[in-house]
């Protein structure tokens, strides 16, 4: 900003364009503009022309006060900002409010109000310029709205300069005349009302330019967009209001609970308490809620039917207008309210609603979190809420707020109550804001153990229902009183009915329960025009002696269900009605999410009318809504234990058995999804058709409630019924007819995991050797859903075509399901025969992952990356739980404390962390080594961290202090890896110097040296017992070594590249080995012997990890994704038909008939297209094959190697045909010309050969890295190459002259190809864009962009433009512009070839697949 001063002269002048911490003090005006001719400009200030216009005054005004105000600067923005500059412009309309608000004073000059002096005699009239002030021009200015609330410091001054006041002074009269709050104009953070509410200020202000009515109110709301004059009012004021509501927008992701307030919908019938009753306690809560003490929890325990709920309610109205934060009600058997899923989610959707300053931060924190949903309790609070809240300003309207939790003893989960307590403790920790939270819910162990963790200074507990019984009783009569009365009107029952003595009796009979109260009343008005027979009732039902308040309430729950069954009806029909109330009721009660009687209906399959008729009886017990969509809810969760437990409900006629119920709600459950689940039930069409793209009413219309309620409970049904599985049963025919149905619809609404979950709990029921057939059913389906899992959740019809198409031959679920697979693809190509060992593929680092390891307890796996964060994965559903993010490079090791609560994390920048594994917060940063840390480990006792570093030392470190324990030194190069002894007594290191050292923790020495390896030590690692260490190497090997004598004891040779990460199994019987060959490998570790070898890695393997059983190995990879292994798997897997390494090359036959694959292993194999069968397996190279290619009339095929030769082939017989030799390095790629008589290679140049006579007819040099492609015009005449140096040259074939340089990738060029006429060329490339490039000019007539994993084939329209044909991009297979068919990781393409609609793709096992895409027409 430019700052007015006045010179050495006294002449007014601007200085330079100051920023930051340059700007000194200034006062600032806030003034009416005039006439554009009239103002001062910044042209007319520089060009000294600017005195003569009226203007000029209040210039010379503002700089003269704030001389005398001790101000050398001052600003005004007519002739501070030059207009003429757009930029300039832009930068200070969304500086202004910050330049006021930083402004020491504001000056307001009030053109049209003139200060005159009053008679002495008048001294109480008003001010003479009090209605001018009040009614002057500057209150109607759009910019002036924000100059007044921005600034501390206002002062008013009249036409002739006279102060009238300032805003603190004339705070009335300015709030009296813009309808700005007191609050607002004394500095209450305008974050504190509501976004309505600040537009409501400034609707009756005008701007000259009409979208300055937007542009004028960013700082009111802390925003900025761009200007765009001239896109009118409307437009700009809707731009604003997208951009405040973009937080709003961010609380949609948020999964909420819409029962969950006290004033949601459906409680709205729900009481408060009434006048006069429960004053005390009210008055009691109330004085804790508005104290600021350390009590920052009152908990309100009472027995079931105490009241606690009303309470809870009254509490939350009491401070809704205000104070109140957020309210959650649980409910059992309540769905979204019977559990804690929702439940700090729904409290953040709350706080940001109730809390407008809060909301950004919020925000801030979703968008940061995306998955915070998925994460755990724990870290849904920190980030969520107590994180949000620190970072409120301490100057807030309000510094308290209250958080009424009700019946947390009915959240169905002990272990989350006693989270949830813990998590709400550290609301104390707040020190700019106070959180105050309300909590019933009755005295159970869980709870009450949960207090007990909690110090007495902390919170304030009152026990219900030890309240004296005449305080009770009174509040129980008044209650009765009231509802009576009202009861009385309605049936016109006269004044003053029941009387006094029934009242007595009924609150005598209540035995201090108010629910007791409220169903009788409720039982006594649903009777109507027979509401006094129905209170006769009550009374000789109550007439018996009983004390314990539970008799009573059981009464009266008999008294309601024997009402239903009229002694009018013949012994048949009360017997029939009989039954149909216990099943209706018996279902509400362990419905495990509330249903609507609609819903009901379906499910039980009991008409709706029979529905309504049985339960129009039972409003005294059941709330009924009349919308018939609405759930079904108990009024209290007392009437469930009474109707499950014999000993309350004494009346055999109604009382329900409570696994016969689920029983019954389990077949229900079968029967409605056997006739509503189907194939794409979403009717999408697609099979790449995105859950996250479709609209949740489309699904909910898809998918009723009942059907899915049905789809999440009933297994939970059929467990709880104890009944037993058998082969061929309900179930078993249930699963092999629909079980692809019900994950697809499990998929729609992102429950996959609980289908997870629920097929585990299912197979750890069934005994192989008791149901064979199920138990390998529900085993296979367990491994279908596993390995699918990612894609599944994300696009479900996948279920289809990616999990059926690649499930082994003789998978269960595709030999059942095989008819289900998409019409849209055939595998031409053998699939393996069995499932493999790779279980799970957990996928979301967005670089290489280093190192894993599984948690003690086995419950969970945690990666580092080259992408600088650390996740947390579900061991049993793949979920990904959280993301640690605070190093700031690459990410080298990681691994678990001993008791699993932390994790250690050590990275390339330079420092360990410590992390907590329940709220992913950063315990320790440990600093000191001064290179990059490369290996991390625990202490057996978990007291202790050793670090190994690029700086040649290896550190010890205290867990507690943070302190450094011992820095050994000793290793000559890198220290790679680190590891603790079992007993923690001593520590073992690999380095780069090719040696293993052992150390004593205590004193820091050196114990041993093994030395053995050939080239660089990559890892190291104790056996359990602590007798022996192992050892990989870049030198291929693993060594075993006795830690006693220090003699090699074993070395395991099989890995065709360096080994990068080893441990031994918790068990000690065997090693695993991770390589740069992409492969793991399992080892005896008696014998030596190589116990299986596990491919599906398409780059380097970084790290190895055993579980705590030592069943399972998860490795991390290069290729980004973590891998997790079953080590029982060890069935004779198929070998398929194929190479035994990497396919670097696969090219169709012009005819489509034949393919040619290239690979690591050396040979060359040509492939029938239809059958998927080996035709010739072609031996010679003695290195790497990179690229192959077929002559034009497919009888010669030419390759292209590592071993520095080019070879051709005959296609019939096999045999060599020609060697081409003389390159000075690797051959990267070949192809013919089209007449079959050259050949072209690329190397690090590019060169033509004779076919017939082998010799090197030209040499294209001109390219300064590896040629990746090249290929021929049609006409023979030009050849066309692509670099890693990132240029696409042009070459004349006859003269072998440079036609053209094509510039333009920021990356290598991968792929050339001529347009069908020659006249474009295609180029591909790492930088993820599709050129097309003009022959003649060399322009760039088409960029194609996002182009991930760039391969793709191109084809060209008849207009000449290239568009996408059939390609792989993103994992998935797509034709045109739509996703097809997903590629899970061993399926991953290294090289492709498509001709028509069919695809080849090379994989990183050697295998080739074969897909034909069909037509979606057929």
């Amino acid at each position: 900003m430019r700052l007015l001063q006045y010179n050495s002269a006294g002449q007014l002048g601007l200085t330079k364009d100051l920023v930051g911490d340059d700007i000194p003090e200034y006062a600032i005006l806030s003034h009416t503009w005039g006439a554009d001719t009239d103002e001062v400009t910044f042209r007319d200030l520089i060009d000294g022309t600017g005195q003569s216009k009226a203007g000029y005054g209040k210039i010379r005004f503002c700089a003269q006060q704030a001389v005398d105000d001790g101000l050398q600067y001052s600003w005004v923005d007519t002739c501070c900002i030059d207009k003429s500059s757009s930029t300039e412009l832009q930068e200070a309309m969304n500086s202004m409010f910050r330049w006021y608000q930083n402004a020491v004073k504001c000056y307001v000059y009030l053109s049209d109000v003139w200060a005159r002096k009053r008679k002495e005699s008048d001294r109480f009239s008003e001010c003479t310029w009090e209605s001018a002030f009040r009614g002057s021009r500057w209150f109607t200015r759009g910019w002036t709205f924000q100059e007044l609330l921005a600034s501390d410091s206002v002062e008013f001054f009249s036409r002739e300069g006279k102060q009238l006041g300032n805003k603190r002074a004339l705070e009335r009269q300015i709030h009296e005349t813009t309808g700005i709050p007191i609050t607002a104009l004394r500095g209450t953070p305008l974050s504190q009302f509501g976004v309505d509410d600040r537009f409501l200020w400034a609707e009756n202000r005008y701007t000259t330019r009409e979208e300055d009515k937007a542009y004028s109110l960013f700082g009111i709301f802390d925003i900025q967009i761009p200007l765009l004059y001239g896109e009118g009012r409307d437009k700009a004021l809707k731009r604003l209001r997208e951009e405040i509501d973009k937080p709003l927008q961010g609380l949609d992701i948020l999964p909420f609970a819409t029962d969950a307030p006290f004033n949601s919908i459906n409680l709205q019938d729900e009481l408060t308490c009434l006048p006069n009753t429960r004053v005390d306690l009210l008055q009691e809560i109330y004085n804790w809620a508005d104290r600021q003490d350390e009590w920052c929890i009152f908990w309100l325990n009472g027995l079931a039917g105490t009241g606690k709920s009303t309470i809870a309610r009254t509490v939350a109205r009491r401070y809704f207008e205000e104070r109140l934060g957020a309210s959650f009600f649980f409910s059992r058997g309540g769905g979204d309210v019977s559990h804690a899923g929702k439940f700090f989610t729904s409290i953040a959707v709350q706080l940001a609603n109730n809390i407008p300053s809060l909301r950004q931060y919020i925000y801030n924190a979703i968008s940061k979190h995306k998955d915070i949903a998925n994460q755990s309790l724990r870290d849904q609070w920190y980030q969520l809420i107590l994180r949000p809240l620190s970072r409120l300003d301490s100057g807030s309207f309000l510094s308290s707020y209250v958080l009424v939790i009700d019946a947390l003893d009915e959240c169905d989960k002990e272990e989350h109550i006693r989270i949830i307590l813990e998590l709400l403790a550290e609301v104390r920790m707040l020190k700019t804001v106070r959180l105050r939270v309300f909590l019933t819910s009755r005295p159970e162990i869980p709870i009450r153990h949960g207090f007990y963790q909690i110090p007495d200074t902390e919170h304030q507990d009152f026990v219900l229902h030890n309240i004296s019984s005449s305080i009770v009783n009174h509040d129980i009569s008044i209650f009765l009183r009231y509802s009576l009365d009202f009861i009385a009107g309605e049936r016109f029952l006269g004044a003053g009915w029941p009387g006094e003595q029934i009242v007595k009796r009924l609150v005598c009979s209540a035995s201090g329960l108010f629910i007791w109260a409220a169903t009788a009343c409720r039982f006594i008005r649903e009777g109507k025009r027979f509401a006094a027979k129905r209170l006769d009732m009550i009374l000789e039902s109550s007439s018996t002696t009983i004390n314990a308040p539970e008799e009573h309430l059981n009464g009266i729950y008999l008294t309601v269900l024997r009402h239903s069954i009229s002694p009018d009806y013949t012994p048949e029909e009360a017997k029939e009605l009989g039954f149909t109330v216990k099943t209706l009721l018996g279902s509400i009660v362990t419905l495990f999410s509330p249903l609507s009687t609609q819903s009901l209906s379906k499910l039980l399959n009991i008409s709706p009318k029979e529905v309504d008729q049985t339960l129009n009886d039972f409003h005294a017990i059941l709330d009924i809504p009349k919308d018939v969509s609405q759930p079904l809810r108990l009024h209290h969760p007392s009437f469930r234990d009474f109707l499950l437990n014999k000993k309350r409900c004494s009346d055999s006629n109604f009382l329900v058995n409570e696994k016969q119920a689920h029983r019954m709600l389990a077949n229900c459950c079968i029967r409605l999804m056997s006739m509503f689940l189907k194939q794409d039930i979403c009717e999408q069409g697609a099979p790449g058709a995105l859950v996250a793209d479709i609209q949740n009413s489309q699904i909910e219309q898809c998918l009723p409630l009942e059907v899915r309620y049905a789809c999440l409970y009933w297994i939970q049904h059929f467990q709880k019924s104890d009944a037993q599985l058998y082969d061929n049963n309900y179930v078993y025919q249930f699963l092999q007819k629909h079980f692809l149905h019900w994950f697809e619809a499990l998929s729609w609404i992102r429950k996959s995991s609980e289908g997870i979950l629920a097929i585990l709990s299912l197979e750890s029921q069934v005994q192989a050797d008791k149901l064979p057939n199920l138990y390998t059913f529900l085993h296979d389906a367990k491994r279908f859903a596993l390995y699918n899992r990612s894609i599944i959740e994300k696009a479900p019809l996948q279920l289809y075509c990616s999990a059926l198409v690649f499930a082994p031959e003789n998978s269960i679920i595709r030999r059942q399901f095989g008819k289900n697979i998409s019409p849209l693809v055939e595998m031409k190509s053998q699939v393996q025969a069995n499932w493999g060992a790779a279980l799970q593929s957990f996928e979301g680092h967005l670089l290489a992952v280093k190192s894993v390891a599984f948690s003690p307890n086995g419950k969970q796996i945690v990666s580092g990356s080259d992408d600088e964060t650390v996740r947390l994965w579900d061991v049993v559903t793949g979920t990904a739980l959280q993301m640690l993010k605070g190093h700031e490079d690459v990410v080298t090791s990681v691994t678990f404390s001993p008791d699993s609560k932390q994790i250690v994390s050590g990275s390339y920048d330079q420092t360990v962390r410590l992390w907590d594994v329940a709220t992913g917060v950063t315990l320790q940063s440990f600093e000191g080594h001064l290179h990059a840390v490369t290996s991390v480990a625990f202490s057996p006792n978990g007291k202790q961290i050793v670090s190994g570093s690029n700086d040649e030392t290896v550190r010890l470190w205290d867990v507690l202090t943070g302190a450094t324990l011992q820095t050994l030194e000793g290793h000559a190069e890198e220290v790679t890896s680190v590891a603790f002894s079992p007993d923690g007594k001593q520590i073992v290191s690999g380095s780069y110097d090719q040696t293993v050292r052992l150390w004593d923790v205590a004193t820091g020495a050196v114990l041993q040296s093994f030395e053995g390896h050939l080239y660089a030590v990559t890892s190291v690692a104790f056996s359990p017992d602590g007798k022996q260490i192992v050892s990989g190497s870049k030198d291929k090997t693993v060594q075993v070594w006795d830690v006693v004598t220090g003699a090699a004891l074993q070395t395991l040779e099989g890995h065709s590249d360096g080994v990068t990460s080893v441990t031994f199994s918790p068990d000690g019987k065997q090693i695993v080995s991770g390589s740069y060959d992409q492969t793991v490998r399992l080892w005896d570790i008696v014998t030596g012997a190589a116990l299986q070898t596990f491919k599906g890695h398409s780059y380097w393997v970084w790290s190895v990890a055993f579980s705590p059983d030592s069943k399972r190995i998860t490795s991390g990879s290069h290729d980004k994704i973590v891998q997790v292994w079953d080590v029982v798997t060890s069935a004779a897997l198929q070998t398929l038909e194929g190479h035994s390494d990497e396919i670097m090359s696969v090219v169709f036959s012009l005819d489509g008939k034949q393919i040619i694959s290239g690979s690591n292993d050396k040979t060359v194999r040509l492939w029938d297209v239809v059958t998927g069968a080996t035709l010739q397996t072609l031996e010679g190279h003695e290195d790497k094959v990179w690229s192959v290619g077929f002559s034009p009339d497919g009888k010669q095929i030419v390759s292209g190697s590592q071993d520095r030769t080019v070879r051709v082939w005959d296609v019939v017989t096999g045999a060599a045909v020609q060697t081409l030799k003389g390159f000075l390095s690797w051959v990267t790629f070949v192809a013919f010309s089209p007449d079959g008589k050259q050949i072209i290679s690329g190397s690090h140049a590019v060169q033509l050969w004779d076919l017939v006579t082998g010799e090197a007819l030209q040499t294209l040099d001109g390219h300064w890295d590896v040629v990746m492609s090249v290929t021929f015009s049609a006409d023979g005449k030009r050849i066309v190459s692509g670099s890693k140096d990132k240029t696409v040259r042009l070459w004349d074939v006859v003269t072998g002259a440079a036609l053209q340089t094509l510039e333009g990738h920021s990356d290598g060029v991968t792929s050339v190809t001529f347009s069908p006429d020659g006249k474009q060329i295609v180029s591909e490339s790492y930088d993820q864009t599709v050129r097309v490039w003009d022959v003649v000019t060399g322009a760039a007539l088409q960029i194609l962009e996002n182009h991930l994993y760039w391969v793709w084939s191109a084809t060209f329209s008849p207009n000449g433009k290239a568009k996408q044909g059939l390609f792989v991009s993103n994992h998935w297979v797509v034709s045109g512009k739509e996703n097809i068919l997903w590629l899970p990781p061993e399926y991953r393409e290294t090289c492709k070839a498509v001709w028509n609609k069919v695809i080849v793709l090379g994989h990183s096992s050697g295998r080739v697949s074969i897909l034909e895409l069909k037509d979606q027409s057929m």
